[in-house]
């Protein structure tokens, strides 16, 4: 029987950014190597953010600074996404109140619309993105333009946004603080929402695309949202706690400590979340009892475990062995 993997099952690979493929300005180890190893195959790439503030142009910039060479038009951004919304919605040449920087009201231009800093009788959508410069006045003409009834689109909904620094407010806040003075609610663009993801494939001309991610809430939700199967990484946000809890919407097909799962032709069952040989698994009393079987890989063990919380209401985790009690302290489980 052949091999399947991951490259014979999805027609595209979508890559989220910051956790997966960078840190910030730093690159995380094999990335560089696992989008080469996809674009050797012939599996068209994708580098998908929820980030309106730069351009396509800017990320791609940004990703040969961290080693993974890109072109602007392998970039998918929520910008992109909003823009692609707005198009399908409004009639040409209609007027959209911009909330963000300069390279969303771009987007919006190139989609065929005309763009506005100041609400008046002609608008007939608001679009709202991040930038650092947002001011209360630029809240104050979409407050007006909302209230008065005109069709409100946000880049994303992200509360915070990673800096070197920490976590800075994201476009979320500003969303929530226009929510607070309309009453009202933004149809969202980027992820976890399905249009990003979609806008994305669809410019691959993708049908079965791998989304790419570390995050739960965004990458993972957002890739079910839009009916695509979905790999979490452990390089960034999500950690295993998260996934022994996580909801039926933020469930990963597949789980991989790192991109080096794509340098090489793995069998996609040995990805997927299940039963793994080396490990036994049992729910006793409420929680989920561990038991070594062998010469388990720790990766393997997660995925066992996920597969057993999430058919089950247990979620406290016990060894029973001492190499069960490494893997399980390794994972911080214990």
């Amino acid at each position: 029987m052949m091999t399947e993997t991951l490259f014979d099952r999805h027609d595209a690979v979508l890559f989220d950014l910051d956790g997966t493929v960078y840190h910030g300005t730093r690159p995380i180890p094999a990335a560089a190597e696992a989008v080469a190893y996809v674009r050797d195959r012939g599996i068209p790439v994708r580098f998908v953010t929820n980030n309106a503030s730069k351009s396509p142009e800017a990320v791609a910039e940004h990703l040969a600074g961290v080693d993974v060479p890109a072109s602007a038009a392998e970039v998918s951004t929520s910008a992109q996404a909003a823009a692609a919304l707005l198009r399908e919605r409004l009639p040409a040449d209609a007027v959209v109140l911009v909330v963000g920087t300069a390279s969303l009201e771009a987007e919006v231009r190139a989609v065929g619309l005309r763009t506005t800093r100041e609400n008046d009788a002609d608008v007939a959508a608001v679009v709202q993105g991040h930038s650092p410069d947002t001011r209360w006045g630029d809240l104050a003409e979409a407050c007006l333009a909302v209230r008065g009834g005109a069709w409100w689109v946000a880049c994303n909904a992200d509360a915070t946004l990673p800096s070197e620094r920490g976590q800075l407010p994201g476009n979320g806040s500003m969303v929530a603080a226009l929510r607070t003075a309309t009453n009202r609610e933004p149809e969202v663009a980027g992820k976890p929402q399905a249009p990003l993801l979609r806008t994305a494939a669809h410019s691959a001309g993708a049908s079965s695309a791998l989304v790419v991610g570390d995050r739960l809430d965004t990458d993972i939700a957002g890739a079910a949202a839009a009916g695509y199967r979905s790999l979490v990484v452990l390089t960034g946000v999500a950690t295993a706690e998260q996934l022994l809890v996580a909801a039926p919407g933020e469930r990963p097909d597949y789980l991989a400590a790192d991109l080096t799962v794509l340098t090489a032709d793995v069998d996609v069952a040995a990805l997927e979340i299940g039963p793994r040989p080396g490990w036994r698994v049992t729910v006793d009393d409420g929680v989920l009892a561990v038991t070594a079987d062998g010469d388990g890989d720790r990766v393997d063990l997660l995925r066992h475990l996920c597969h057993v919380a999430w058919s089950s209401a247990a979620r406290i985790v016990r060894a029973d062995d001492e190499r069960s009690e490494q893997a399980l302290v390794s994972w911080g489980l214990l």
